[in-house]
C-alpha cells in the first residue's frame, strides 16, 4: 500500500525533463527494457513501461506501487493485453501522477506544478511513437475518474494534446453505466482493444473548474 505523506504540494518536485535525464543511470533495472520516470520510488510517477516502436499506452487514473520488475496485478493485466493485440510494449501512464493506493488519498485540490510535469510526459510518450506509427492511447481509469473535479479537465486536457499526433482512443471491456471505460483489472488475456469516442464520453463529464 502507498498512502501519500501528504499533500503533493509540500513535498518538492522533479519537473519531468530533469526527472527524464537523471533516469536510467544506475543498474536497478534493465534500461534497454524498461522507462521509468523518476526511475526511483517516490510520491509521484510520470511514466512506467517498456520499450518499443509501437506502444498501447495505458492510461489510468493514479499510479500506485509497481517499479520495473515488479508489475502490481493491474500492470499484468495491461501488459498481457497489449501483447494480446499486437502491440510490442506498454507505456503506464495516469491523468494524476500522485501515487496513491488508494484513490481517496488523492490530492484534493489540483497541484498545478506537478499536474504541468505530467502533461509535458504524455507530450513526450506520444512524440516517441515509432515513425509512422498512430499513438495508441487506452483510457482505461473505470470509475475512479469521479473521485476528484479536477480529473476530467486534466483528461480534456490530454484529448487536447493527443490530437496534435492524431492519437487513436480505445477501450476495452465493458464501459460503466455512467460510460467510464473498463479499469485493466479482471479483463481476460484475450480481450480486445476498440474504438473509443472519448470526445463524446467527455461531454458527459462535469468541469471541475
Amino acid at each position: 500500500m502507498h498512502i501519500p505523506s501528504g499533500a503533493s504540494q509540500t513535498i518538492a518536485l522533479l519537473d519531468f525533463e530533469t526527472a527524464l535525464s537523471l533516469s536510467g543511470k544506475g543498474d536497478l533495472y534493465d534500461r534497454t527494457r524498461w522507462l521509468y520516470v523518476p526511475d526511483f520510488y517516490t510520491e509521484y510517477r510520470y511514466i512506467l513501461g517498456t520499450r518499443g516502436e509501437n506502444p498501447l499506452i495505458c492510461i489510468g487514473v493514479n499510479p500506485s506501487t509497481a517499479e520495473p520488475d515488479k508489475l502490481d496485478n493491474t500492470l499484468k493485466s495491461v501488459e498481457r493485453i497489449a501483447r494480446g493485440n499486437g502491440y510490442d510494449s506498454f507505456l503506464m501512464f495516469n491523468v494524476y501522477a500522485q501515487r496513491a493506493t488508494r484513490p481517496d488519498d488523492m490530492d484534493r485540490e489540483l497541484n498545478v506544478p506537478l499536474h504541468r510535469a505530467n502533461m509535458d510526459a504524455f507530450r513526450y510518450i506520444l512524440s516517441h511513437v515509432g515513425a509512422g506509427v498512430r499513438p495508441a492511447v487506452w483510457a482505461a481509469w473505470g470509475t475512479i475518474i469521479e473521485k476528484r473535479p479536477y480529473l476530467p479537465d486534466c483528461v480534456r486536457e490530454m484529448v487536447a494534446l493527443g490530437e496534435a499526433y492524431g492519437a487513436r482512443w480505445l477501450c476495452a471491456g465493458k464501459c460503466s453505466g455512467r460510460g467510464h471505460p473498463h479499469h485493466p483489472l479482471y479483463l481476460r488475456k484475450d480481450e480486445q482493444m476498440r474504438d473509443f469516442d472519448v470526445r463524446a464520453y467527455l461531454d458527459t463529464l462535469h468541469t471541475g473548474g
